[in-house]
């Protein structure tokens, strides 16, 4: 038998059941390695994977590490390339193979994204129809892309060690753009694959709360500090203090992008100006971006 070519990697909390209903899709005889990284549930997590699914690896952190859990297992894992997945997400069987074939065939990229697919109706998501539309132009590999939900993503395990993977800086929220820029500034593609598909059963609304959207709010801003030019940087902090007058998620957001603007500053490098170009693009609206 083959050794397989990737490895799943899930960074969970405190979502036990969710958890556990992803791994039935996932771990199965033949399936890929799968490794857990549990961000120091308090639910019995750790243990209830152990006992129901004992070909899965799991690894346990004494803290919650955010989205840098994540860079733990993909150190785990033996595979050249390694898939993400959440607690409550899945792979089409055949996505992996999928991407890992054109990963194979394409050494130029970095990432594969995959179509996203909704549980509920097997609709897709909108960032979808924005990769599919090409946005970004195409390469041999397919549909450039400079955005993508993690658990939607195959990576090169090489080329997302180089650049440090997700950012502790960020903690949680928006750490795929800076990924990506991260990727596209060090001469890597990320490219949209039609048949690669992840789907998604996310147990809350599809608007994020109050607190979630500060979060990433706080992040995106953050990142404009962080790669992009000082004009957008300013852009995007202002608009943020004039929506804080009146808006208590915009105060915490914006007080949250000051405490750590300083930090933000030693850490800053401007990408490229093409590669700005093309992260721009890929963030209008589609319809905008269209026009």
């Amino acid at each position: 038998m083959s050794e397989p070519r990737v490895s799943v990697v899930i960074a969970t909390m405190d979502r036990r059941e969710s958890l556990l209903r992803s791994l039935d899709r996932l771990d199965c005889p033949g399936g890929p390695p799968v490794i857990v990284v549990d961000n120091a549930s308090a639910d019995g997590t750790a243990d209830a994977v152990r006992s129901a699914r004992p070909r899965v690896d799991v690894l346990e952190l004494p803290a919650n590490a955010g989205a840098v859990a994540r860079n733990r297992g993909v150190q785990r894992a033996a595979t050249r390339y390694v898939a993400f997945a959440d607690d409550d997400s899945w792979w089409e069987p055949g996505a992996l193979e999928a991407a890992a074939d054109l990963l194979d065939a394409h050494p130029e990229v970095a990432v594969v994204v995959g179509r996203v697919r909704m549980a509920h109706d097997g609709s897709e998501d909108a960032v979808t129809g924005k990769h599919r539309a090409e946005l970004l132009g195409r390469s041999p590999a397919g549909p450039l892309v400079l955005s993508f939900p993690a658990f939607a993503a195959v990576v090169r395990r090489d080329a997302h060690l180089a650049v440090g993977g997700f950012s502790p800086f960020l903690f949680f929220g928006g750490e795929e753009h800076l990924l990506a820029l991260d990727l596209a500034a060090a001469g890597w593609q990320l490219v949209f694959a039609e048949d690669v598909a992840a789907w998604h059963d996310p147990a809350g609304p599809d608007q994020p709360g109050p607190m979630r959207w500060a979060l990433q709010t706080r992040n995106d801003v953050l990142v404009d500090w962080l790669r992009r030019p000082l004009s957008v940087a300013l852009t995007a902090t202002g608009r943020l203090a004039s929506r804080a007058v009146h808006d208590r998620g915009a105060r915490s957001a914006l007080a949250g992008v000051l405490r750590r603007l300083p930090a933000a500053l030693r850490r800053r490098r401007p990408v490229p100006a093409e590669v700005e170009l093309r992260f721009a693009t890929a963030l209008r609206p589609l319809a905008q971006s269209s026009s």
